[in-house]
């Protein structure tokens, strides 16, 4: 019990740690939207990148994972996560910003198919589902990151200063968590390689694009939306981030115990509706109070889409867990590729609001997905509770 706990509080550690870096980043990216004088369209190419960078290196990811391991993976990954964020804080010119932006995709998915693997042989050991508490972890240093982000912009501290602070608390509890995480037990794969993947992961996989899509968009113009549509002040331009964050994160840590109750196929169909009517409150009524209620629907949604169909990729016989969870987040991804472009180019074009009206068309759509396929049970319920 007592080893089982450490590897528990560790790998959590590594969970909020990578929440830090990303929400470190999400918290000024109006801040360098603006240095920079993109125009929406402009902007929404650049975002393009992270998620090419993180689409590029999912197979890479699950191969290493696989053949060295899960533990060293983690710690390799969530380091150089730290280090591209830091130099996205001193990036002179475009150029240097959107190689940086590679470089945080390719080290956020390193840490992400790495913290997860870790995730599902904790859980095992514990024999019921706790993944989304895990993620809860991620967003609620999401939450966190805003409020440094925020209090960071209200002071006038420098981009470079902001996230060096970020990085030197994740080279800390980095290495001291390290020795406490999950040792691999899976047999390791010498080269990279590629199988056939079955209907299941594919379904899975489709589910997770629906989800990732919603949370790339407001993960990464929640605080456009709230300058230009709402016309915050600058210390408020983080508010709506930080609701979405902080919903996302409470509906983590208790989705878990609803899953196991009411099963994960009901649960993924009412945070499809959550999505959607969230988003639409905040394009419909476009007020601070009312934008801000949507954003909180918003984050319950998007809260367990990716944990509990995760936790369905665990229970694959068909590959290993590393290679298994690259398929879904590749397929997943595709979302967080086309998301941010998708709401620039659609912002120019017509207006932030109808691009926002476009992703709650998605968030719908993943109910919809769950209820087409509810016959061939396309997300199974979760683990009973261990008794």
């Amino acid at each position: 019990m007592q080893t089982k706990l450490k590897q528990r509080i560790a790998l959590g550690v590594l969970f909020f740690q990578s929440g830090l870096c990303f929400s470190s980043w999400a918290s000024r990216i109006p801040d360098i939207k603006n240095s920079f004088l993109f125009s929406d369209s402009e902007f929404g190419t650049l975002l393009l990148i992270r998620p090419l960078g993180s689409l590029l290196g999912l197979p890479l990811a699950g191969w290493v994972v696989d053949r060295y391991g899960s533990k060293y993976s983690a710690a390799i990954g969530i380091l150089g996560f730290s280090v591209s964020l830091v130099l996205l804080g001193i990036a002179p010119a475009v150029a240097w910003l959107a190689v940086s932006l590679l470089l945080f995709g390719l080290s956020s998915n390193l840490t992400s198919i790495s913290i997860n693997a870790q995730a599902l042989a904790v859980q095992k050991s514990y024999g019921r589902t706790i993944m989304s508490s895990f993620h809860g972890l991620w967003s609620l240093a999401g939450f966190c990151g805003a409020s440094v982000g925020a209090a960071a912009i209200s002071l006038g501290l420098e981009r470079v200063t902001h996230f060096l602070l970020i990085m030197g608390t994740v080279f800390l509890f980095v290495f001291l968590s390290l020795p406490h995480l999950n040792p691999d037990q899976e047999t390791k794969s010498k080269r990279l390689s590629f199988a056939k993947p079955d209907p299941q992961l594919l379904r899975l996989g489709l589910i997770a694009f629906c989800g990732m899509l919603c949370e790339g968009c407001m993960l990464d113009w929640s605080g456009v939306y709230f300058k230009q549509v709402l016309h915050a002040e600058q210390g408020w331009v983080t508010a709506g981030f930080m609701a979405y964050m902080g919903s996302m994160a409470a509906g983590r840590f208790v989705s878990d115990r609803f899953a196991n109750r009411y099963g994960s196929t009901r649960m993924i169909q009412v945070n499809g509706l959550l999505i959607c009517s969230g988003l639409l409150l905040a394009v419909i009524v476009p007020s601070f109070p009312m934008a801000i209620l949507g954003f909180i629907l918003v984050g319950a949604g998007t809260s367990s889409v990716i944990p509990l169909t995760y936790t369905q990729v665990g229970k694959n016989q068909t590959l290993s867990t590393g290679l298994a969870l690259a398929l879904v987040s590749t397929i997943g991804y595709f979302g967080f590729l086309l998301g941010p472009p998708l709401i620039g180019f659609i912002a120019d074009w017509l207006s932030l609001r109808v691009s926002f009206t476009v992703v709650a068309l998605v968030g719908i759509s993943i109910t919809l997905l769950v209820l087409l396929r509810a016959q061939q049970n396309p997300v199974k319920p979760a683990l009973p509770t261990q008794r």
